[in-house]
């Protein structure tokens, strides 16, 4: 039997490989503790291999599931959406029609003064202009939006309004299924990858009576703006990719291609773009936006949420996306609340001074002036001294396991993008993080949570740089499930940025290259309160009112 299990492994196990084995996983053991456990090894890896043998779906959920709220937390329970009072004449040029908002553009299709069909014509037309430039579509549904759109039209001769979403285009990142239409995950694997069924989040908006365009590149498996078609660009500077993954979400509605958009977050993925192309990314707190039918990445981690040209437009989107889906193991049954006209008096504003010292940009600290000024009660708050860039490791044990497959069979090579901080090489680098120091990980994650939530019990809203490090708030967050909004702040002049990258087991972004300068967005971030994204949406359309530089556009796309 133990020649049998020794063929089994391959070549045998000696005290020497254990020792090699320690230096990987960062321990130390004794000669003696070593002879100790050579023959348990051996039945530990067979057990692995014999695992590895039922290959599994990317759509086969975890047992385990992450819940953001700790015990004694209250799920608030008022609800309802109410947007700006406003009436909105039509547009004379068709570029401005385009880069309304969705309340502006819904309150036209509402009262007649546009068609689904028109408007939809006028996106198509840009799309077709400006995606040899900008690479944002993975696929482009002519034929599909404007059927869709003529039958929005049709309710509408009936006097039918399906909502504030009826007639709207809209471009939905390449994770989310979508019957009979190619969904590749932005990888060379899955390129000609065909679903039978629709995403939920699909059928959420094709009931709300939203015109899906087409599908808006992604990173390949959900990290960064390189796919198999390419590189997606950011409209401000086309030299530069687009930030990811949600990266053609962010430059297609930047660039006034579609009415808003859809996009996914694990770690950075709808705030990054944003912060690059000048949109509004809404990062909806942990569990509240089904993800039943999309790619998986990390369960305990991945997020859905609008990317926008506007504050309130995030809040219109999420009214209608979220929503308790019990085919999502992470699906969270809680209640939106959010009125555009409630005021955000009383409303305790935190921030943390030591982000906006040394890193911080003039951008970050005018912005933090400006959200001072807006009549909350300011609170200097402290975030508990934790290593928070330890939690990525999290991220990168469950991608690994997301796409075992690749890593074992070689497909791995057939991605384009093969830097030190790419997927195929954090994939393999993942196979040798201890079960352990994941267990360790997960309590780590648990005091985070408890960290935050002291935070939150002082302040009401936290405001921040994006960049500036990154700090700890994009990770400790994002690994807590709480909410962010990220909005344009200002404009600085930059030439060609690097990408984001996790090498090194760091999470960093690349410094600005040389050569000509270029006009590009700076944003910050809002965080709020768990399930309480209605907060941080008042505090965010009062700043951006406030900053009055959300409505410019980007030269080459107008």
């Amino acid at each position: 039997m133990k020649e049998k299990q020794n063929d089994e492994i391959g070549e045998r196990l000696v005290i020497s490989d254990i020792e090699s084995a320690e230096k990987i996983l960062g321990v130390k053991y004794s000669k003696s503790e070593r002879a100790q456990m050579l023959n348990n090894l051996e039945g530990q890896i067979l057990s692995a291999k014999s695992r590895r043998q039922n290959n599994l779906d990317n759509s086969v959920q975890m047992a385990s599931k992450f819940d953001p709220r700790l015990p004694g937390f209250s799920m608030p329970a008022k609800t309802g959406y109410e947007g700006s009072d406003l009436a909105f004449k039509l547009p004379k040029r068709e570029e401005d029609i385009a880069f309304a908002t969705v309340g502006q553009q819904a309150y036209l299709i509402k009262n007649g003064l546009i068609t689904s069909r028109k408007l939809t014509e006028i996106y198509l037309k840009r799309i077709k202009k400006f995606q040899s430039k900008l690479q944002c579509f993975a696929i482009v549904s002519d034929e599909q939006a404007l059927g869709q759109a003529d039958a929005m039209d049709s309710l509408s001769k009936s006097g039918i309004n399906l909502g504030p979403l009826h007639g709207i285009p809209y471009g939905l990142k390449d994770l989310f299924d979508t019957k009979g239409l190619i969904t590749g995950w932005g990888a060379e694997p899955y390129r000609n990858r065909v679903p039978s069924s629709d995403a939920t989040i699909v059928k959420k908006l094709r009931a709300a009576g939203a015109v899906m365009l087409g599908k808006t590149t992604v990173g390949a498996l959900a990290y960064n703006d390189i796919w198999y078609g390419g590189q997606t660009r950011n409209p401000w500077n086309i030299n530069e990719g687009s930030s990811g993954s949600s990266a053609g979400s962010a430059s297609a509605t930047a660039a006034g291609l579609c009415s808003f958009a859809i996009g996914t977050e694990t770690l950075g993925s709808i705030t990054s773009p944003s912060h690059r192309c000048g949109t509004t990314g809404l990062r909806p707190t942990f569990g509240r936006v089904s993800r039943s039918g999309a790619m998986a990445l990390c369960w305990s981690l991945d997020k859905v949420g609008p990317i926008c040209r506007s504050v309130e437009d995030t809040g219109l989107v999420l009214s209608v996306i979220n929503g308790y889906d019990r085919d999502d193991r992470g699906s969270i049954d809680a209640a939106f609340h959010f009125s555009a006209n409630d005021s955000i008096k009383g409303l305790k504003l935190g921030y943390i001074p030591e982000a906006f010292q040394k890193g911080a940009s003039k951008i970050d600290k005018e912005a933090l002036k400006a959200a001072k000024s807006l009549g909350m009660k300011v609170v200097k708050v402290e975030l508990e001294d934790l290593p928070y860039m330890s939690l990525i490791n999290i991220l990168y044990a469950e991608a690994a396991a997301a796409f075992e497959h690749l890593t074992l069979s070689g497909d791995d090579d057939t991605l384009t993008w093969q830097d030190d901080g790419a997927w195929p090489n954090t994939f393999r680098k993942a196979r040798f993080l201890s079960a352990v120091d994941h267990v360790q990980l997960d309590r780590l994650r648990y005091l985070t949570m408890k960290s935050l939530d002291k935070v939150f019990s002082e302040v009401d809203v936290l405001v921040g740089p994006f960049d500036n490090g990154p700090g700890p708030l994009l990770v400790a967050t994002n690994f807590t499930g709480h909410p962010c909004l990220h909005i344009r702040a200002g404009f600085e002049d930059l030439s060609s940025r690097g990408e984001a990258s996790l090498s090194n087991g760091k999470l960093s972004t690349g410094e600005a290259g040389q050569g000509k300068q270029f006009r590009v967005p700076h944003g910050v971030s809002l965080w709020g309160k768990l399930f309480e994204e209605g907060k941080i949406l008042n505090v965010g359309m009062a700043l951006e009112a406030k900053l009055n530089v959300w409505e410019n556009r980007p030269p080459l796309f107008l």
